[in-house]
């Protein structure tokens, strides 16, 4: 039972610390502002009220008990009770309403009526308390065809002091709760400009000027996030500088060989020698171009449908069929990455296929790119592995055999840093659809 109301509560219950924080706050004081309500209400303001509706009450009943043994006298009576109580009264010929007395979930007017039934009966009195804005009106039958008629102050029934309460009890509670609320916002800052920090440098963000505040505990763990980012970053930019220095160095000993090839009188040896150059001279292009997505590109707002407009002129291929886009979408990334991922998609899917596909489709928060080609396809049980690195397919469809195995690498690399991820399935032209769906 308990666990279900657990479940239930985790279900209603806010997820974001600063509201948890809030409620943990504002709910004793909402609580304690209840029960002070309740207890004032119960033990002093009903019973102060009920005293005050039975004084009125006996004075009217006193005013009846005069009339009828001295009706002569009704106007000196009257006079009294206008200059002394500040009443209105008039006997008048006529019946009581016909309408039910009072409001059914009011209290003033449950204790009026309870009073007025104890004192006068049943179906002998009727009493309005909202025709008047300050006063209340109030019927007693003193005979068959005779009422007496009141107009009474309502301050004369209605205590003023239980206003004069709720104000200074809701008037606190607001301002501490108020307090509360700008203290919690300065101390869950520091925690969401952390989880800022960190999803930005989980996608491949550079975490410029991160600055640790707030609370020590929090402040300690933004310090070692800091120097943990920057470690990272350091190693990262280390990897990457050495590869593209390798791969650059390389390629001066592999031009002079090529020079001394083109000297040699065995042209069928030469010709064999320069196609082994040349795949070097390839698998060094693609290990600059692994090293260049390591290295730090600033994040702009990207306009997609621009984005794939300027790839289909830059690629200029007919044999690129992409579907109209009629709607701007636009997100947060890095847009020389991001075009790099999908042109080596688009050209892995021309080498192995006649034809590739591309289109958008756009949900609430996300964006999914589709590129689908017309190739041979692969087993799916090979799906995984064709984005490891120099990983080589060699079957119908060998998936490296243009390259060293970087190309779909890179594109996974790309799309983790954005907070996207990617899915392999068989294309409905009977190929390889590549699925990317991306954040924004």
């Amino acid at each position: 039972m308990f666990s279900g109301f657990s479940r239930y509560l985790k279900i209603i219950l806010p997820k974001s610390l600063f509201y948890r924080s809030l409620i943990i706050v504002a709910t004793p004081i909402i609580l304690l502002q209840i029960i002070m309500t309740i207890v004032f209400f119960d033990s002093v303001w009903i019973k102060v009220n009920k005293g005050i509706t039975r004084g009125v009450v006996g004075e009217l009943k006193i005013l009846k008990d005069i009339y009828l043994n001295d009706r002569e006298n009704i106007d000196y009576l009257t006079d009294i009770y206008k200059n002394n109580l500040d009443y209105e009264i008039s006997v008048i010929k006529d019946n009581l309403p016909v309408t039910k007395a009072g409001r059914k979930f009011s209290p003033i007017d449950r204790s009026l009526r309870r009073e007025l039934k104890s004192e006068f009966g049943n179906n002998n009195y009727w009493f309005n308390t909202t025709k008047y804005k300050k006063a209340v009106e109030i019927k007693i039958k003193v005979s068959k065809e005779e009422i007496i008629e009141f107009i009474i102050p309502k301050e004369k029934i209605i205590t003023s002091s239980f206003r004069v309460f709720i104000m200074w009890l809701t008037l606190p509670s607001i301002i501490l709760i108020f307090v509360a609320i700008i203290f919690l916002k300065n101390q869950t800052r520091p925690i969401v400009n952390l989880a800022r920090a960190a999803e930005k440098f989980g996608k491949g963000d550079y975490v410029n000027e991160f600055r640790p505040s707030g609370a020590s505990e929090i402040r300690k763990a933004a310090y070692e996030f800091d120097r943990m980012a920057k470690r990272i970053n350091r190693h990262l930019n280390q990897r990457s500088e050495m590869l593209s220095g390798i791969s650059h160095d390389l390629r001066t000993p592999l031009t002079r060989l090529k020079l001394q090839l083109a000297l040699l009188n065995q042209k069928e040896v030469s010709l064999k020698m320069s196609s082994d150059i040349d795949e070097m001279e390839k698998m060094l292009n693609d290990y600059l171009q692994f090293a260049k997505t390591q290295s730090q590109e600033d994040t702009v707002k990207i306009n997609l449908k621009d984005l794939i407009n300027k790839i289909k002129i830059k690629l200029n291929n007919s044999n690129l069929i992409v579907e109209p886009v009629y709607e701007e979408i636009f997100l947060i990334g890095r847009q020389n990455a991001l075009e790099r991922c999908f042109v080596n998609i688009i050209q892995n899917g021309l080498i192995y296929g006649t034809k590739v596909y591309l289109s958008l489709i756009k949900s609430s928060n996300r964006v999914v790119i589709i590129f689908e080609d017309n190739g041979p396809g692969i087993p799916q049980e090979q799906y995984r592995n064709i984005f490891k690195p120099f990983f080589r397919l060699d079957k119908s469809r060998s998936l490296n055999k243009s390259g060293v195995g970087l190309g779909l690498a890179i594109v996974e690399d790309i799309v983790n840093s954005h907070g996207g991820n990617i899915n392999l399935s068989k294309s409905k032209h009977g190929g390889l659809q590549f699925k990317i769906s991306l954040p924004f």
